[in-house]
């Protein structure tokens, strides 16, 4: 299919979808006739490592069409699929953990991207013991707090020692522009922002057992139990898709710049820190585990998930070879 024609379909397809969504009514349809299906996929709007919805079309299986609904957090996007209001996410696995520690039959069937976390300080900040007594920002509930705790623990650090405050994602880089934190531990495309603003990286923030684990191809146990079928097709696509984007970064970024605005050499460094990708190997799935055991140390849940309720490997392991 032509790329722009793609494109077109799936612009059109995000007014659709907002009813769909605010209706609260499941968003597949079929059509038995022309034997033609719709699969919904929520992600995050104008993130490079969130971008993959927007190319599904371009390698869907005959029959299926995409229709991509933007929400503005991950567990916004987790609380979509539970409700209904889409099929599929691209969203972060620290949510997803959450959401299943808390009974919602929820399972991560493909990788879509690692990494994405940023330490950053400014210049009155040398080392991580320049820390102390310094305002830092961090996102609650999040694998970056999870990662800065077991950064902070490994050099000494006390957390308490520091004036932790919590910022919330959007505003993470203007917090640190205007000085109102010293440094944070945030997420992509504030980390490269901030760089660009002056700031600079206080540590290797994947040096940690949780490693570079971060965003997830998430659907539901029903939808796993009830059409197989398609989600190994989606999963298929999915592969495919993220295939594309490592050999073609300059051609799609551009692509979304276009659509969405943003600053492109600051969308270029920031996809200098993630690594797409699809697959479930046994090494994600321990970063996976060690996530939600640190989780459950820090009191984020309740009890922490095995693999095994986290992750269905059948799809991603079923997808032909390139």
């Amino acid at each position: 299919m032509n790329p722009l024609r793609s494109r077109l379909l799936i612009a059109s397809s995000l007014v659709a979808l907002t009813v769909v969504a605010l209706s609260g009514c499941a968003a597949t349809a079929t059509d038995t006739a022309n034997e033609n299906t719709t699969v919904t996929i929520g992600t995050l709007r104008g993130q490079p490592h969130f971008y993959q919805p927007f190319l599904y079309e371009d390698f869907a299986a005959d029959g299926v069409t995409y229709e991509v609904v933007t929400l503005d957090t991950t567990p916004a996007l987790n609380d979509a699929l539970i409700s209904g209001a889409v099929d599929f996410a691209i969203t972060g696995v620290t949510p997803t953990i959450s959401s299943i520690a808390q009974g919602r039959e929820l399972t991560i069937v493909a990788a879509a991207a690692d990494g994405g976390s940023g330490f950053i300080g400014n210049d009155t900040i040398e080392t991580l013991d320049d820390l102390v007594g310094k305002t830092v920002g961090y996102i609650q509930g999040s694998a970056q707090e999870v990662v800065m705790r077991l950064i902070l623990a490994d050099a000494g650090i006390d957390p308490e020692t520091l004036d932790l405050v919590v910022v919330p994602v959007p505003d993470m880089a203007s917090a640190f522009a205007t000085g109102d934190v010293d440094a944070f531990f945030g997420v992509e495309i504030g980390a490269s922002i901030a760089v660009q603003n002056g700031g600079h990286e206080l540590a290797d923030v994947y040096d940690t057992p949780v490693g570079k684990v971060n965003i997830g191809l998430v659907t539901t146990q029903d939808l796993i139990d009830s059409d197989p079928d398609l989600v190994q097709s989606v999963v298929d696509t999915h592969s495919e898709t993220i295939d594309y984007m490592v050999a073609n970064q300059t051609e799609w970024l551009t692509e979304m710049v276009n659509t969405f605005g943003g600053d492109q050499a600051v969308l270029e460094s920031a996809l200098d820190n993630f690594w797409m990708r699809a697959d479930l190997p046994v090494e994600y799935q321990d970063q996976l585990e060690v996530l939600a055991t640190e989780m459950l140390g820090l009191g984020l849940i309740e009890s922490a998930p095995t693999v095994a309720d986290l992750v269905d490997t059948t799809f991603i392991d079923a997808v032909p070879a390139a």
